[in-house]
């Protein structure tokens, strides 16, 4: 949802080179269906679609290993400690291929969808985490003047929704689900956090759920 709302905001102002990962996550194929399908509806000029291994053969989280459960949210608790959904480390990945992708296009500007507010409380949505990898940037690129933003970082989950309305965000086609390809949840981190910003926004989540008990 994030990622969706992003793009259609960079598309406001930005020609858009969309980058997307699969790494092995449960929902990879719903995910690379939902991204190519954002990346058409939003106007950008390429989908650039990375498939690495590392996080799966790694493991340590519950959306690359199968052995570690997708746990049923509490919404009340949530971003309260480090879920086991956390992949370790895994936006400076992403991070890091963008900006090669960046030098290589000539781009200046990198935007991700991370958010802090609102969040199931992962490490690498932080603020801080965003100005070390800014510097990171300015010391290891050759001209040093590739920026990371993180427009919606600060944001509260229903703020999104209602710029994402704004923007005409193509909600319909975007997927949140951790656990699910088929039909989403309801139930895990990021369908509660979804359900959610979609009620005190005001608005209809276009997506089917399996269930909603969680979030209510």
């Amino acid at each position: 949802m994030d990622s969706c709302v992003c793009a259609a905001l960079a598309a406001k102002t930005h020609e858009v080179y969309a980058l997307h990962f699969s790494y092995g996550q449960r929902t990879e194929a719903r995910e690379l269906q939902s991204a190519e399908a954002i990346a058409k509806l939003t106007g950008a000029e390429q989908v650039l679609h990375l498939k690495i291994d590392l996080f799966r053969r790694i493991g340590g989280s519950a959306l690359t290993d199968t052995a570690i459960a997708i746990p049923r949210a509490e919404a009340e608790t949530i971003g309260s400690e480090i879920p086991v959904t956390y992949v370790p480390f895994r936006n400076a990945h992403f991070l890091s291929a963008a900006v090669s992708w960046a030098e290589v296009l000539g781009a200046k500007t990198v935007l991700i969808g991370a958010v802090e507010q609102d969040s199931s409380g992962y490490p690498d949505c932080r603020p801080a985490y965003y100005d070390a990898f800014n510097a990171l940037i300015r010391t290891g690129t050759k001209e040093g003047d590739i920026r990371v933003e993180t427009p919606l970082i600060r944001m509260r989950k229903s703020e999104i929704v209602r710029l994402g309305v704004e923007l005409g965000a193509p909600f319909h086609v975007s997927w949140s689900c951790y656990a699910s390809e088929q039909e989403a949840c309801g139930v895990c981190d990021s369908c509660v956090l979804r359900l959610r910003a979609f009620r005190e926004a005001g608005a209809m989540d276009p997506v089917a759920y399996a269930d909603q008990s969680a979030a209510e």
